[in-house]
């Protein structure tokens, strides 16, 4: 009890806290394209370590990644303890360290930061599940709450002139962002863009910059990155209600891009395609806000310069993918 205390009453003088050093934001190379066109791989079939090999396979594999000797930071969705899909499947978080040792990497680490009202993020990893089985894989957990933090100017964004991001982001030679599909009260959805709200400062949270436009808050944040893929938990998605709890679909599904629009897109299709969140289900997918923001900030990809590429699958899974061709227009 007095660990957990500390360390909350740590997160709470970081509040006040300014950055300890500057830095322009950190751009990974694009790594995942085919004629100058974003890649996202859908897979649905088999054990979640095979969906994760062949959702990456689809878009030129974890080869495009150079792995071997590298350092990588994971950022799985830990907002509280709860179970998966408030937060990412373990499993996922396991099978995605396991692959990327496999390929031959130095060390990793899987971070987050969680809700202010639900720190520490080390107890809700432990909760979750996710503290073991990130270690049960080879990698060490850290909270970002415990570290420093660098301010990255933001000039071209309207509600946000700068970011205060978790030193992890430059900690690392790369970034693997672990979103789950999810909905959201605020937000509308939560997935890849949304997921870096974890890498800010706890001042600089949305709800607390700006309430009325926690959409383009989100999106302007993600200029301060580019993440060197996306590898989203569809398993099982959060359809309705969130971010805390909601409405469970098992989707059994991973979604691969670079992107973070195409990948939000395809996620935004699944829970659209159960019509059962009114944020998403009565509104075309590229008119959120996420999306829009996004896209002016060149973020992410136009819908013409996105292919997606489905792997293998049951039955479900043709079904819904065919539904997300049609809702995303591609």
């Amino acid at each position: 009890l007095f660990s957990l205390a500390f360390k909350r009453d740590r997160a709470m003088a970081g509040f006040f806290s300014g950055p300890d050093k500057n830095s322009s934001p950190r751009l990974a190379p694009e790594r995942f394209t085919e004629d100058g066109r974003s890649l996202v791989g859908v897979s649905g079939n088999g054990p979640v370590k095979d969906m994760i090999k062949e959702a990456v396979s689809l878009i030129g594999g974890f080869d495009r990644l150079d792995l071997k000797g590298k350092t990588v930071l994971v950022k799985p969705n830990v907002v509280s303890g709860e179970k998966n899909p408030t937060t990412t499947n373990p499993d996922v978080v396991r099978r995605t360290v396991e692959l990327i040792y496999e390929n031959g990497a130095k060390k990793v680490y899987v971070g987050d930061m969680s809700a202010l009202a639900t720190l520490s993020t080390i107890r809700n990893m432990k909760k979750s599940g996710i503290k073991k089985a990130a270690e049960d894989a080879g990698a060490e957990v850290i909270a970002f709450e415990d570290y420093n933090w660098v301010e990255v100017p933001l000039p071209l964004t309207t509600y946000v002139k700068k970011a205060l991001v978790t030193e992890w982001v430059f900690n690392t030679d790369i970034f693997v962002n672990l979103p789950v599909i999810k909905t959201h009260r605020s937000a509308s959805y939560s997935i890849t863009l949304k997921n870096f709200i974890g890498c800010t400062h706890l001042k600089q949270r949305p709800y607390i910059i700006d309430s009325k436009h926690w959409e383009e808050i989100v999106a302007e944040f993600n200029t301060a990155y580019r993440p060197d893929i996306n590898i989203v938990d569809g398993t099982v998605s959060m359809i309705e209600g969130g971010p805390w709890s909601g409405t469970e679909a098992r989707t059994n599904l991973i979604i691969a891009s670079q992107d973070r629009v195409a990948a939000d897109i395809i996620g935004l299709g699944v829970i659209k395609s159960f019509g059962k969140w009114p944020m998403v289900a009565e509104k075309d997918v590229w008119e959120q806000k996420q999306i829009k923001t996004a896209l002016k900030l060149d973020v992410g990809n136009q819908k013409e310069k996105i292919k997606l590429v489905t792997g293998s699958g049951g039955e479900r899974f043709a079904e819904m993918t065919r539904d997300v061709r049609r809702i995303a227009g591609f």
